[in-house]
């Protein structure tokens, strides 16, 4: 009889993975302090305090918190001057948040492929598609894995183009040591329940830029100005406030964001270690400049060669019994979705991203800060199904 846990037998790995999100006494403390402070909303000093705090973590001059980061995107596109007419250029293999902004200031995504080793976008596939209304590009840095700056920014100066990073997945990235979120005009970051740092929901835009900061405070505030008075509005604006609530979990997660960080790290090198070892699923190649990596997700490439033909479904739905909880990713690059699909946007040949959605195994992150040794579950698991493929087929 099989021992796969698929069908009925004991799984190599029975005991949970770490929670998430994380919390303890420091998150409570905090709350309560927002309760009692009866300022519970944007003004509580726990936002500046908390944006002070992430600003110098991620060495940016300017910090400004909002209610979540798809409206954070939406705020960089519209104080950059990216409206109705223009173009944007975005990646197919992402949240669809990030075309999503796009569409609504009015502008019009243009989707270029992604590298095939790291899903990120491929600069040569976004040279190709810059036209005469081209204005922005929103390099994503997917699994938190930085986007190839080296050769974006130059190829964006060049052509006069706006760049915000969607540092959704990338909390403490660096590129050859610089934070993610400050090498283009804007940084822009998820606080969703699954980031790595996270209120529930919440976003944060970062830039070293003065005037491109006033402009996002405004935005953010009903279009006051810091100086200005309180029912004086000199632009226009919205309120995307966060509040002292969630400034206050944030502070708190903040205490142990780099000893996760680092976790996160040592079980990503000791996986992908594994996985060459045992000729598993490929994990995404980590270029060597980017000496930070969030690892918001842990990513494969699936092979069924490798595995006796067996399906990726399957594959995932046996590694799922066997204890390890994982997923396929995205079903179909977003140009596929209703509200993005042409004539709403340009879409450029992207091979590589319907691949992509036919190959990529997803690990999240919270299994990343699990002992070192759950790694080696995970290699378990992986060979005691390659032993049995026979009964998966």
């Amino acid at each position: 009889m099989t021992d796969l846990a698929i069908h009925g037998g004991s799984p190599v790995r029975s005991e949970p993975w770490p929670r998430w999100p994380q919390w303890g006494e420091a998150e409570a403390q905090r709350v309560q302090e927002v309760l009692e402070s009866g300022v519970w909303g944007g003004f509580n000093p726990a936002v500046k305090e908390f944006e002070a705090v992430f600003a110098k973590r991620h060495q940016a001059k300017h910090c400004i918190t909002a209610v979540n980061g798809t409206l954070t995107l939406e705020a960089a596109l519209r104080v950059m001057g990216v409206g109705p007419g223009d173009e944007v250029i975005v990646p197919p293999y992402t949240f669809i948040a990030t075309a999503n902004a796009v569409r609504l200031v009015g502008a019009t995504p243009v989707f270029v492929d992604i590298e095939p080793d790291t899903y990120n976008l491929d600069i040569d596939c976004m040279a190709a598609a810059i036209g005469p209304k081209t204005r922005a590009v929103i390099p994503v840095h997917f699994a938190g894995l930085p986007v190839d700056m080296d050769r974006l920014l130059p190829l964006a100066e060049q052509h006069g183009l706006a760049v915000i990073e969607d540092a959704a997945h990338a909390h403490g990235s660096t590129w050859k040591g610089t934070p993610m979120g400050t090498l283009g005009h804007i940084g822009s970051f998820s606080l969703q329940a699954s980031k790595n740092l996270t209120a529930g929901e919440g976003g944060i835009l970062i830039t070293n830029d003065d005037e491109l900061a006033a402009k996002l405070w405004s935005f953010a505030n009903q279009g006051r100005s810091p100086e200005g008075a309180w029912y004086e509005h000199g632009m226009l604006g919205s309120n995307l406030r966060m509040t002292g609530w969630q400034a206050g979990l944030l502070l708190a997660q903040m205490e142990h964001f780099d000893e996760q960080l680092a976790r996160r790290q040592a079980s990503a090198r000791r996986l992908i270690a594994i996985l060459e070892e045992i000729d598993g699923p490929a994990p995404m190649r980590w270029d060597a400049r980017a000496d930070s990596h969030a690892h918001h997700l842990f990513m494969m490439r699936y092979d069924p060669e490798r595995f006796g033909g067996v399906s990726r479904e399957r594959f995932v739905e046996a590694l799922r019994a066997e204890g390890v909880p994982c997923s396929t990713g995205y079903a179909v690059p977003l140009y596929h979705q209703p509200p993005l699909a042409e004539p709403y946007s340009r879409v450029e040949p992207c091979p590589v991203s319907e691949q992509a959605c036919r190959e990529a195994i997803w690990l999240t992150q919270n299994l990343l800060l699990a002992e070192p040794e759950a790694m080696d579950d995970i290699a378990q698991a992986m060979l005691k199904i390659r032993e049995h493929v026979d009964e998966l087929r």
